[in-house]
């Protein structure tokens, strides 16, 4: 025995196996310490190569060729690689065995170097062996790192400089300031949770447990069993535990409920909320991030969506808690939420909840077993979704008449795509409603920082050696946005404080109060007038209100579905414009024409010209030549925006003028571009930036036009010989309620 296993080849081959499954069962969490863990994947390691190694031993001496010890080694190594990939590494596979041969080269000549070295044969050979051994695991791990880095990294030189007059500059406050209140932090809960001491003995309030049997069926198998081991509860008796940021005073307080995404359960992920809890606190709204962990992804199992509608209901359970509080007999919460304004916050997972519960919220019975009666009917008036998805339940809710702002980074290894932008254009206003839909869209962020305990790698080991990090901009940049932005939102939704509307129409206005980083921002309310929306129907010469749509000159003209970066549905349709031509021949300028009926030509109170633009793909503008490379530029395209009334007058501005242009941002994900492609899909997606130009503007060019005779908006493609946009959403606000307030 001890001869058949004291062997070089062997030696190195265990050696590695050891380390690896060591690596894998640190990771590997299951509820135990990390060191338990790591202690057993080396324990299931050894035994496993030792076993391999006997048993093929044992089974292969007949092969006479090769040598016995050579092949039961590389045989015995071999399965425990590929049962090591198969159940805990989960690498693509070439990427893992390439790691497996490079990792054997270096062990094989370590143990080879220290092999000569104490058996006295050739030592200098067995240091320089050893050696190399050790420089090249030193090499190969800088190496690997070095692949970080961001390839698309703009030369913003040639970008035009704007006027911008911030929202600082008109002596509007930061919303990321905090405010006068004190802060009173607590929680509430069950009172027996055995996990968790802030949900115990540490809980200021107790609440009684609710039933979610009807609503998670899939509460079963393996997945119950291990649930209810580790947490000691089962779904007819989950708590409600949240942590509570309380500003101190009489109130009734406006609110601010929070809810996190999927992580690992094991991860406990309420508390990564904080920092938006205590600044709204301090701010007059209380704050309160939820607990839904129990329902989190696990070794034993994930629910794969069917979880959805519980995360939504479980919020809804929590405000019927603050209402029976707000009736009740106990000083110190009676009377001091107001629930008829509410604001509902979801990351991840928890970004689709908190759409569910503000639909759910309207209904009388839960739709997938009308067994579930429901009565809610809370003051919900806005919702912020964080990353969100957008897929995981099998109903897509379609809201209407409530606020709504989106936040994603375009870094966010996890939801590849700004999936929250389809609730944004599924959302319906009634004529009357005074709300909005905004989205911000962010370059470098990522989906785990805007959760300050999740960190900055979206996979958990061994996958995140994979992503690509350094571009990423730190937890505090990306927090530091969704602070200003979700502050701003609740402060206009819950307090009407009109001062912030304008940076949710526009990112350029708060630029000196967020990271310096490329953004989009998209926005739409019922105050603007949109002429041209290209939806409802194919034909793209008219809409079904009489305008005509006319292009010349255009080598792209088409209506199309927008696509996410791995094929999916943006459920968005807008126009796509390509151009090529020689510079000076004025006669192949393309042109696209929006011609108005007469019932539409009275724009006198018009103040703001809006548009939303994203540059598209210019490979599309590629000739025949196969050799042929077009390359977009790091600047957006321009054109000029004419208008024209029906006595012939017009006047002109370049869209640059007033805006700053998108360029497309480019994403990579990972270390490899080949595993972006496998794993993400495309390197960018079309996101939409809302622009805007005052009617000033074109007054300023020629104070002549009528605008109560508008005729005709004319995008002239004068300024770049060729290019490709996508627009969508053309039209007016008017004065009272402009771009730019």
């Amino acid at each position: 025995m001890k001869k058949l296993l004291l062997q070089p080849v062997f030696l190195a081959v265990a050696i590695l196996v050891i380390i690896l499954f060591g690596v894998a069962g640190y990771h590997y969490d299951v509820g135990y310490p990390a060191w338990v863990m790591m202690a057993t994947g080396i324990l299931i390691g050894s035994v496993l190569v030792i076993a391999l190694k006997l048993l093929l031993t044992w089974l292969l001496p007949f092969i006479k060729k090769i040598p016995l010890p050579l092949l039961t080694s590389l045989l015995g190594g071999f399965i425990s690689f590929y049962l090591l990939r198969e159940f805990a590494f989960r690498w693509p596979s070439q990427l893992f065995y390439a790691l497996v041969v490079f990792g054997f080269v270096c062990t094989a000549l370590f143990v080879f170097g220290i092999w000569n070295i104490f058996q006295n044969k050739r030592k200098p050979l067995g240091i320089v062996l050893a050696a190399g051994g050790v420089l090249f695991v030193v090499f190969g791990f800088y190496a690997f790192n070095g692949l970080d880095g961001d390839p698309y990294t703009a030369d913003v030189s040639q970008l035009k400089n704007l006027d911008v007059t911030t929202l600082a500059d008109m002596g509007i406050q930061d919303p990321s300031n905090k405010g006068n209140f004190e802060v009173e932090v607590f929680t509430y809960g069950s009172g027996t949770d055995k996990k968790r001491p802030e949900y115990a003995m540490d809980v200021k309030l107790k609440t009684p447990t609710v039933d979610a049997s009807r609503l998670l069926p899939e509460w079963k198998g393996k997945k119950k069993k291990w649930r209810e081991k580790y947490w000691g509860f089962g779904v007819d008796s989950f708590p409600l535990n949240a942590r509570v940021y309380m500003p101190k005073g009489k109130g009734p307080f406006p609110m601010v409920m929070m809810v996190h995404g999927n992580h690992s359960m094991l991860d406990y992920s309420d508390g990564g909320y904080a920092y938006l809890g205590e600044l709204l606190a301090s701010r007059g709204i209380i704050g309160v991030s939820v607990d839904e962990n129990f329902i989190n992804g696990h070794w034993s199992g994930d629910f794969m969506g069917k979880e959805m509608p519980t995360r939504g209901w479980l919020l809804l359970k929590h405000l019927e808690q603050w209402r029976k509080w707000n009736a009740g007999d106990d000083s110190d919460m009676k009377g001091k939420v107001d629930l008829d304004n509410v604001v509902l916050v979801g990351h991840s997972r928890g970004g689709e909840a908190v759409s569910i519960a503000a639909a759910f919220n309207k209904l009388d019975r839960f739709p997938d077993n009308g067994n579930e009666t429901f009565d809610f009917g809370f003051g919900i008036k806005g919702i912020v979704t964080i990353a969100p998805t957008d897929y995981r339940y099998d109903r897509e809710m379609s809201l209407k008449d409530i606020s709504y702002l989106s936040i994603q980074g375009a870094y966010d290894s996890d939801e590849t795509s700004f999936w929250g932008m389809r609730p944004y254009h599924r959302l319906a206003f009634s004529k009357d409603f005074d709300g909005f839909k905004a989205g911000l869209y962010m370059n470098h962020a990522n989906h785990g920082q805007f959760n300050s305990t999740w960190g900055q790698s979206d996979f958990g080991a061994p996958m995140k050696w994979l992503l690509n990090l350094e571009p990423l901009v730190s937890g505090e940049e990306q927090r530091q946005v969704a602070k200003v932005y979700v502050s701003a939102f609740a402060e206009d939704v819950l307090k009407g404080n009109r001062d912030y509307r304008p940076m949710l129409k526009n990112v350029d206005l708060v630029n000196n109060w967020l990271p310096q980083e490329t953004y989009r921002s998209q926005y739409a309310d019922n105050h603007k007038d949109v002429l041209v929306n290209f939806e409802g129907d194919i034909d793209i010469t008219k809409t079904s209100s009489g305008i005509a749509l006319g292009a010349k000159n255009f080598k792209v003209w088409r209506e199309a579905e927008l696509k996410s970066r791995d094929g999916g549905s943006q459920q968005n349709n807008a126009l796509v414009l390509g151009w090529r031509y020689q510079s000076g021949n004025m006669d192949s300028i393309p042109v696209y024409r929006i011609t108005l009926s007469d019932s539409l030509k009275n724009f006198s109170e018009a103040d703001t010209l809006a548009l939303s633009m994203a540059m598209g793909d210019i490979s599309e503008l590629k000739s025949n030549d196969e050799d042929e490379e077009l390359e977009s530029p790091d600047v957006g395209f321009n054109f000029s925006i004419m208008l024209t009334d029906s006595l012939g007058n017009s006047a002109s501005v370049a869209l640059d003028d007033t805006n700053r242009l998108p360029s497309m941002i480019k994403t990579k994900f990972t270390k490899f571009e080949f595993l972006d492609k496998d794993m993400i899909g495309e390197p960018s997606e079309t996101q939409l930036k809302s622009c805007y130009v005052p009617v000033s503007s074109f007054m300023s060019d020629n104070d002549s036009l009528k605008l109560e005779k508008l005729k005709s908006i004319n995008l002239i493609f004068d300024r770049d010989t060729l290019g490709v946009v996508i627009l969508d959403d053309i039209g007016f606000y008017t004065k009272a309620n402009t771009a730019r307030e």
